[in-house]
């Protein structure tokens, strides 16, 4: 099925043909001339069924015995083919948000994940005809594809590079758009944008995990720590060479390099030990 225009005339100026039909017809039954009054009545009556309104971001369905006519986008009065049935279709934008659902992410690891698609119709013929209730449709194919992506990425990444649900969110969303996209085109849907809504760990899970980014994140503070506390070792041997303040053989610059080091990276404040030198 194709979205097409379906013929239509200006409604207020059927109005007037119906009113001027009606009225030939009861001038021509009230002279007791049947049958031509007979034939305007049944015209008149035609066309009045073929009145219709249309609401703004509103499509009409038109159908004629079982055939598709067409489709009336422009809001307002029409006359249509009569004796036709008209269904309409919402062409506003519209947002879905999905449950909260409990799936595995490539590492096996139990998450929970939600996500709002906004979409809206842009082609109502497949809308009504190619799918059975677009709303549920939707609302299925949704979660089909959260699914399908979660599985795809772990939460996160610990070690290595890669991506992951948590760190990116804006490829996640891209990817989840594209392929609702892909799902839903059948429906005449267009999918303007799908966020992740909720993310987390299971709860069977999240204390270990919890855990698990504790120790990963002092880690890699205790990695800087080192790094930084090497760069002041270096800096602080060179001054005082430069300076000749003290002559320190190798057995004295490792004594050094070895305080300065356990001072700086200790996650204690460090305690100093005074050598006051012998009292004998």
């Amino acid at each position: 099925m194709k979205e097409q225009k379906a013929w239509s005339f200006n409604g207020f100026l059927g109005l007037l043909l119906i009113l001027i039909f009606m009225a030939l017809a009861t001038f021509l039954l009230v002279k007791e001339i049947v049958i031509p009054g007979i034939l305007l009545l049944i015209i008149g009556v035609a066309l009045a069924s073929g009145i219709t309104v249309a609401q703004p971001n509103q499509a009409i369905i038109v159908t004629f015995f079982g055939s598709y006519v067409g489709t009336i986008r422009a809001s307002g009065l029409w006359l249509v083919m009569p004796f036709s049935i008209r269904k309409s279709v919402s062409l506003r934008v519209r947002n879905f948000n999905s449950v909260k659902l409990k799936v595995n992410d490539i590492e096996g690891n139990p998450i929970e994940i939600a996500a709002v698609v906004v979409f809206r119709v842009v082609d109502s013929a497949k809308a009504m005809f190619d799918v059975d209730k677009y709303e549920q449709f939707v609302e299925i194919q949704s979660e089909t594809a959260l699914r399908h992506v979660a599985n795809k990425y772990p939460y996160d990444v610990f070690e290595g590079e890669g991506y992951s649900l948590r760190s990116n969110s804006e490829e996640i969303a891209l990817e989840l758009s594209r392929e609702l996209q892909e799902r839903l085109s059948v429906a005449g849907v267009e999918v303007m944008e799908a966020r992740l809504t909720h993310l987390a760990y299971s709860t069977e899970i999240a204390s270990a995990m919890l855990q698990r980014q504790q120790a990963a994140a002092i880690i890699s503070a205790r990695s800087k720590i080192v790094e930084g506390a090497v760069g002041m070792v270096q800096l602080a041997i060179a001054q005082i060479e430069q300076d000749g303040i003290v002559v320190l053989d190798e057995e004295r610059k490792a004594a050094m390099i070895n305080n300065l080091m356990v001072a700086i990276v200790s996650d204690r404040s460090a305690s100093p030990v005074i050598n006051t030198g012998s009292l004998y």
